[in-house]
């Protein structure tokens, strides 16, 4: 099955050809070297080239952001290394570094290192904390040294690439390559490390129009990928996410599984050639150089796979293709939680998944967790992560029932489980592009002519709606649903009563369902990025970063977050709200229940638990169900 990669285009910047990008870690910010001499920075948030640096009146061929020291370091034609202050765009420091052009900087992330290569078959590492001395001399290529790479496991050893045919890996320390892979027929123009602790690998790109995967501990040849018709000039495997990207003077990027090495996509945006590619771990953006200008995209979810059993405590993610599990019920004694701030949880490996996790998710009673990727999906034990079930899908949801689930097979055919045990299969009217669990099933159609909630016993049409959601969250006791679209969400209230007559008396039924199966007690114009339901009350993030409740009408802010973060789960016990970022650091917040039941009672106008709630709510407290009723009674 393919990998199911949603590729976005975030960027298009014209300009002059491109010879190399950079990515800034931690601003939306994009580093583009030109062939006529220029270096832009863009921020690919706002689409605005916002820094301009005029190096030279020659190519720059490469260019590299160094973030702790604010710097930009440019190599040209003209043998120039030259620091630029980013924020100040003053010039730092210029030298001569080489006597041919420089084709590439690599930085040493986290000693004061660059190492540049260069057509004058050298390779030289400098230190900027000795006054950019020249510490060593590479020597060994016999052509121009194209590329250098550091080895992201290892930062002692970096790998080269030359159009003499070879790509070589070196050490710090030593100016004579430990080995030579040899095995292209043409220059080799690119290489790059796999940043998975469980492949010894290098990939290379050649004008012999190859890509070759090398074994750097056995020195092998592991797989030769075929299919670009021209020199392929940049290569990519990327740190996040199952793949390895080639680019080639033929125009296209190519994306390849990187476990089973499939070609899963290739893209071309009719910019001429491309010239570079560039991956940053802990983001999903690719940036690529033509010889047209510059285009970012964004490959497969930002969020990580990752779960959470509220009722046992326990979190499970994946980190690559490796499971590791965190118990919040074994934080040393003592240990307090205060709102914001990491959890110190402590992970156990758990073993090696089979497929890569693209989603991982608890059944209701935490017994059991599925992992889904590469179009397949994995039950599992969630103690010891023992193989339950498995089969093809391109989507698998939970039903509230723990025992039961669905899979989405293909475009046309969803089948549901009980009990490990195919129960039922059915084709959706209008065919499935996605589905949702929960206390009913929901079909998104494809291209989006309708959804529908079915129900999971009989698979019959509860009702089509017109609303076309990303996310459908159900609240427990299956009365309230939120149905959040790209730009706003919808409450809709389930009558379960009404759906019981209809039936029983075959009564207002129409082709879309029961006619007044849902009602819309709410329509809120904001983006819900992640989000689950406590009794009545909706908590959510926004896209703003901020973390909300909708209970009743009203919206409460709990938070403002100063960086994206999804919502893992909430604790009763506890009373706290869990979340996760993209980097799996735990965070919590105190959000009391008997505040939250409270105000569902008021919405309900159910006075009589309000005024039982109302005494163990903590005097602390007060102020804000004060403020929460002033705000009612304005609206009433």
């Amino acid at each position: 099955m393919p990998l199911r990669l949603d590729i976005k285009r975030k960027l298009t910047a014209r300009s002059d050809r491109v010879k190399c990008v950079d990515q800034h870690p931690t601003e939306p910010w994009l580093l583009c070297s030109l062939y006529n001499g220029d270096v832009n920075i863009w921020n690919y948030e706002t689409h605005s080239q916002i820094k301009r640096f005029e190096v030279c009146d020659l190519p720059v061929r490469a260019a590299k952001f160094v973030p702790r020291k604010n710097w930009v370091i440019t190599g040209s034609d003209d043998m120039q290394i030259r620091v630029f202050n980013y924020n100040t765009l003053e010039r730092v420091h210029a030298f001569e570094a080489h006597s041919d052009y420089v084709r590439c900087i690599a930085i040493h992330p986290t000693q004061p290192y660059i190492l540049t290569s260069s057509d004058d078959l050298l390779i030289k590492l400098w230190n900027w904390e000795r006054n950019w001395a020249c510490q060593q001399v590479f020597e060994g290529h016999t052509h121009y040294v194209m590329q250098i790479v550091i080895n992201p496991k290892d930062n002692n050893t970096f790998a080269s690439a030359s159009l003499d045919t070879t790509v070589k890996v070196w050490q710090l320390g030593s100016s004579i390559s430990n080995f030579t892979l040899e095995g292209h027929e043409k220059g080799v123009n690119c290489v790059d490390y796999y940043h998975g602790g469980d492949k010894p690998y290098l990939i290379s790109g050649a004008d012999d129009r190859l890509v070759k995967i090398w074994d750097y501990q056995n020195k092998t040849c592991v797989q030769t990928l075929e299919s670009h018709t021209q020199n392929v000039t940049a290569v990519s495997f990327h740190p996040e996410l199952p793949i390895l990207m080639t680019g080639s003077e033929d125009g296209t990027i190519r994306i390849w599984h990187a476990g089973t090495y499939r070609l899963e996509s290739s893209l071309n945006y009719g910019f001429e050639r491309v010239w570079t590619i560039s991956s940053m771990h802990g983001s999903n953006n690719v940036a690529i150089g033509y010889d047209e200008g510059t285009i970012m995209i964004k490959v497969g979810r930002e969020e990580p796979a990752i779960s959470m059993d509220v009722n046992g405590g326990k979190i499970i993610w994946a980190k690559h293709s490796e499971m590791q599990q965190v118990n919040l019920k074994a934080l040393p004694e003592g240990t307090e939680i205060k709102d914001g701030e990491r959890v110190p949880v402590m992970a156990k490996d758990m073993g090696s998944c089979e497929i890569y996790p693209q989603t991982i998710a608890h059944n209701p009673n935490g017994r059991f967790v599925v992992v889904c990727g590469d179009g397949e999906y994995i039950i599992y034990t969630a103690m010891a992560l023992r193989n339950k079930a498995f089969g093809t899908a391109q989507e698998f949801v939970w039903a509230f029932d723990s025992s039961e689930y669905a899979t989405l097979e293909n475009s046309s055919t969803i089948k549901v489980f009980k009990n490990f045990k195919e129960r039922k299969s059915f084709k959706p009217e209008y065919g499935a592009e996605g589905i949702y669990g929960g206390f009913m099933l929901g079909v998104k159609s494809i291209s989006g002519v309708a959804f529908s909630f079915y129900d999971w016993e009989n698979l019959e049409l509860i009702r089509r709606i017109e609303i076309q959601p990303r996310h459908v969250y159900w609240s427990e006791s299956g009365n309230l649903v939120c149905l959040a679209a790209d730009d706003s969400y919808y409450v809709l209230k389930y009558n379960a009563a009404v759906v019981t007559r209809a039936r029983e008396t075959n009564s207002n039924i129409t082709e879309d369902g029961i006619e007044d199966a849902f009602e819309v007690v709410g329509a809120v114009n904001e983006v819900v990025k992640t989000g689950l339901w406590v009794g009545d009350c909706f908590i959510y993030t926004n896209s703003l970063n901020r973390i909300n409740y909708y209970v009743g009408g009203e919206i409460v802010t709990i938070s403002h977050l100063d960086h994206t973060m999804y919502i893992l789960g909430y604790v009763a016990k506890e009373n706290r709200l869990y979340l996760n970022d993209k980097e799996l650091n735990i965070v919590s917040y105190s959000l009391l229940l008997s505040v939250l039941e409270y105000q569902t009672a008021v919405m309900r106008a159910d006075f009589e638990t309000a005024d039982r709630v109302l005494p163990t709510i903590p005097q602390e407290h007060r102020t804000r169900v004060a403020h929460f009723l002033e705000k009612q009674n304005t609206t009433a």
